[in-house]
Parts: structure tokens; C-alpha cells; sequence
């Protein structure tokens, strides 16, 4: 067995059994997460994906390990914005809050199957024309450049996406919740319930996100085990933040401003890739990047807090 092999089946491994310890020890079906409960299972996928660094480090070395570490931090970070799009997904819906655990977790695990897919696509499209790392950098400077000056008084609307609208037009929906049923009968009929349409709306929107998060993950690294660990770990502990940032995510105004300048500096990276590697190291440019991520995170928000104060 490979060491990247032996990595992977460890992953898997501590995959499942975290997964099985979130649904059987730290959550019960239909109640309500209180905040010290989403700190601590918040804590416990953080620790999780920082022992997993310490695991690459001894495994792979540090190069390596700090790629994982940038990549998750800025998966991580990312996510905190889709929190503000489920958060008027569920209001939309008016789903009960009892049944947010649960349906929070059937989406992104949802979210989950289908990063998996999109990043085996978006690495096999790399590996084969490597100039699309070109357009991925582009795109990653256009989105930052847009996502720095755009409104944040501009309000989603789930019941105007076409996701809902698809559904709508092809599917038996039910303005009901079912009492926590994803699938009822109505009139001797199958009807999907509105949890059923949350979680593809979950899953749906997450993918969107992807399509900006994954290309800054491959401008981190090319390495497809960093690509994939670092979304997964992101992604999983994303039920968790959403319980202990829900109230007070809104208090982040500048964290769209900070995003931006990393995807920017990622994606400017990635256009000028070959220029800069004549002159620094890829392990100085890894702490680059890392020290970049963490200092406009760590900043938009520590600057959100004070305006806010």
C-alpha cells in the first residue's frame, strides 16, 4: 500500500466514524441545537481537520501539510458566507427548528457527493489542458473584484431560483413539512415536502459555491488529496458553524470584503504562477498564501466587530 493510499483510507476511515459520532452522540432527531452544543461539535470537526494536518505533516512533511492548512482555511471561511444563504433558505421555507439538524446534514452531505464530483471533473480538466488554470485565475479575480464592491442589502430569494422553479414545474410539491417527512401522500399521490425542496436548495447552492472555492483551493495546490480533504472537512463542520453563527453572522459586514481580497490575491497568483516561481519557492509560497488567508479573514472580522462595537 502507497502512502497516499494508506492517507486516503485513513481519511475514509475517521470519516465515517466522525460522521456516526455527530449523528449518534452529539445530535438527537428533531431537537433543538443549543449554542454550547454547536460549540462543541464546532470544536470537534476544527480539532478533527487540525489532527488531520498533524497526521499529513508526519506522513507527507510540512509542505504539504501547510497546503492542506491554507486549503482549509479558505474552504472554512468560505463557507461562513453560504451560512447567510441558508439562513434566508430556512426562513424562506419556514422550517421549524427542530428539523435543522437534520435536514442541514442531508444537504450537505448532499453538497458533499456533489463537490466530489466536480472536483474529479475540475482535476482531470486540469491534469489534461493545464492552460484552464489560466481562466480559474481570471475568474477568481473577476469574482473578488465583483464580491468587494457589490451590495450587501441585495436580498436572495429561494422561490425565485431556478432550482425551486425546476422543481415546481416538474415535481408534486407539498407546502407542508410532513411533521419531518421528506416525502407524503396527498390524495392517494407522492408529494415532496418543503424539507425535501430545502435540501436540494442546500445542496443546489453549495454547489455555487464550489465554482469560486474549489478553483482558489487548486491555486492553493494541484495536490488532489489536499483538494478533497480540505472541502470535506469544510464542508461537514458547516452544520456545526451554522448553530454557533446564525445570530451573529450579520454582524460580519466587512468578512464579504475580506473574502474578496484573498480570492483576488489567489486567483492573481494563479495568472502569474510561472513568473513568480522564478523568484520564490513553492514552500514560501505556501506560507504566503496561508499568511494572506488567515491575516484578511481574521481581519474583516475583527474590523466588523469594532465598527460594530
Amino acid at each position: 500500500m502507497t502512502t497516499d493510499q494508506l492517507v486516503y483510507l485513513i481519511f475514509g476511515t475517521v470519516l465515517v466514524l466522525a460522521i456516526a459520532l455527530d449523528l449518534g452522540l452529539l445530535s438527537k432527531k428533531n431537537a433543538v441545537i443549543t449554542i454550547r452544543q454547536a460549540l462543541l461539535q464546532t470544536v470537534f470537526w476544527v480539532v478533527l481537520a487540525m489532527a488531520f494536518f498533524a497526521f499529513l505533516w508526519v506522513e507527507e512533511g510540512p509542505k504539504l501539510s501547510f497546503e492542506y492548512l491554507s486549503a482549509y482555511l479558505m474552504e472554512w471561511s468560505l463557507s461562513i458566507d453560504n451560512i447567510f444563504v441558508f439562513i434566508l433558505i430556512f426562513t424562506a421555507f419556514k422550517v421549524k427548528e427542530k428539523y435543522y439538524p437534520r435536514v442541514l446534514l442531508a444537504g450537505i452531505l448532499m453538497a458533499i457527493l456533489f463537490r466530489i464530483i466536480f472536483i474529479t471533473i475540475g482535476v482531470a480538466l486540469v491534469e489534461r489542458f493545464s492552460w484552464i488554470l489560466y481562466i480559474f485565475g481570471a475568474f477568481l479575480v473577476y469574482t473578488g473584484y465583483k464580491m468587494f464592491g457589490s451590495n450587501e442589502e441585495e436580498q436572495f430569494e429561494p422561490h425565485n431560483t431556478k432550482i425551486y422553479r425546476f422543481l415546481k414545474k416538474y415535481l408534486p410539491l407539498a407546502p407542508t413539512d410532513g411533521n419531518g417527512k421528506y416525502i407524503i401522500r396527498v390524495n392517494g399521490k407522492p408529494a415532496y415536502t418543503t424539507l425535501f425542496v430545502v435540501i436540494v436548495l442546500l445542496a443546489s447552492i453549495d454547489l455555487v459555491f464550489a465554482l469560486d472555492s474549489i478553483p482558489a483551493v487548486m491555486g492553493i495546490s494541484r495536490d488532489k488529496l489536499i483538494i478533497y480533504t480540505s472541502n470535506i472537512f469544510a464542508v461537514l463542520g458547516l452544520r456545526s458553524l451554522f448553530f454557533v453563527l446564525r445570530g451573529a453572522v450579520s454582524q460580519f459586514e466587512y468578512l464579504q470584503q475580506g473574502i474578496a481580497i484573498v480570492l483576488v490575491f489567489i486567483g492573481a497568483k494563479m495568472l502569474g504562477e510561472h513568473f513568480i516561481s522564478e523568484w520564490i519557492d513553492k514552500t514560501a509560497q505556501v506560507f504566503i498564501s496561508l499568511g494572506v488567508i488567515v491575516a484578511c479573514i481574521s481581519g474583516s472580522i475583527v474590523y466588523s466587530i469594532y465598527r460594530k462595537k
